[in-house]
């Protein structure tokens, strides 16, 4: 009677024990497939749509987005090139570089970005961060339209951007006054900005086109000092104020990092979007390098984003992602997860909460 008890409680625990093995592997497997759910990378740079408002459906980026991409930032371009027939006949141009006719700013911009938004399930908006970017920032009126666009889209806007101030062959193209770093309608909008909650991508050249050699970055010291003059307005620049003709300068590193250790600029942040700037950082080794050693040391101020513009497939639309292999992997594991996921959830989640609180505040 004894060995047979025995001999069920034996057994008994071999259950037992097998239970809870399989439970483990189960778990594990559970574990495993989870992590492997989870994106490698959200986009702070991203436009729908093109220099002639034309791009993807919102609904296929999503598909291109897939598993890879958690969130991104998306925007159309504020800009239209016109097509004049006196100027390019029946070749209609499509990108600001294939024409000599001028560019103008394109508002209504905002309104499609808002409307592809909401065309979205609730599940498929939380993707997302849409940014106004359809104004003219020569306009002491500019600050009103972002105003006008946060009232009647409630809920959609996170940030504004990306705009252009300096930035090679556009600006000298638009209808108008040319924008500027000193101007006041740019203050008003950056001081909007602060009071809405808004993030701010601004792309401004640290420097002209084919600038001489040894020579001061043109915009170095205006760009730091538009920052310094808006200490609650959280800042993203784009590109590092690389351009596409606009080479790093000979001190970009330091003046990046004289940037970064200033505490009258915490509310500043770079993010390292588009092919060109990429080509620069992965150049050689030592430039990869270079760069990996400053975002170790500042972990907390930079941003991963593709600049892509209305890409077809997924191949095209992470290729900037690819093209920073050797810089990611000079990164620090916290460093990685800061740079391509983490920043970008604490700069957008912040924005959200504060626009939609703002939103409520002055909803009629």
């Amino acid at each position: 009677m004894k060995k047979a008890t025995a001999l069920g409680l034996h057994k008994t625990a071999q259950f037992t024990n097998a239970i809870a093995i399989s439970l483990l592997l189960w778990c594990s497997v559970a574990t495993a497939q989870i992590a492997s759910k989870q994106p490698e990378l959200n986009d702070v740079h991203f436009h729908l749509t093109n220099y002639i408002q034309q791009g993807t459906d919102i609904h296929d980026f999503l598909t291109i987005m897939g598993t890879k991409v958690g969130r991104a930032a998306i925007f159309g371009i504020p800009l239209q090139q016109q097509w004049s027939y006196s100027v390019d006949g029946d070749r209609a141009p499509t990108y600001y570089l294939s024409s000599d006719a001028p560019l103008y700013y394109y508002s209504f911009t905002d309104a499609y970005i808002a409307m592809a938004y909401k065309s979205l399930s609730k599940e498929e908006q939380a993707r997302f961060d849409p940014m106004i970017t359809g104004f003219n920032p020569t306009d002491m009126y500019g600050a009103d339209h972002i105003r006008r666009v946060l009232l009647t889209f409630p809920g959609v806007f996170s940030g504004i951007g990306e705009f252009s101030i300096h930035k090679e062959f556009v600006s000298a193209k638009i209808a108008g006054p040319v924008a500027s770093l000193q101007d006041p309608a740019l203050d008003r909008i950056l001081d909007f900005a602060a009071e809405a909650g808004l993030v701010v991508l601004i792309h401004n050249d640290i420097d002209t086109p084919f600038a001489k050699e040894g020579t001061s970055p043109a915009y170095a010291a205006q760009v730091r000092s538009l920052f310094k003059r808006h200490p609650k307005t959280t800042i993203i620049w784009a590109h590092i104020g690389v351009g596409r003709v606009v080479r790093p300068a000979n001190e970009q590193g330091a003046i990046i990092e004289d940037m970064l250790k200033d505490p009258e600029l915490s509310h500043v942040n770079f993010d390292i979007s588009w092919s060109e700037v990429a080509k620069y950082v992965v150049a050689t080794p030592a430039s990869t390098q270079a760069v990996a050693d400053i975002i170790n040391r500042y972990p907390d101020r930079f941003l991963f984003g593709t600049d892509e513009v209305a890409p077809s497939d997924q191949e095209q639309y992470l290729r900037v992602y690819r093209q920073y292999a050797p810089l990611w992997k000079l990164l620090s594991k916290d460093a990685s997860e800061k740079v391509r996921k983490g920043n970008y959830e604490r700069i957008f989640d912040e924005a959200r909460n504060r626009v939609r609180a703002w939103e409520s505040a002055h909803r009629k």
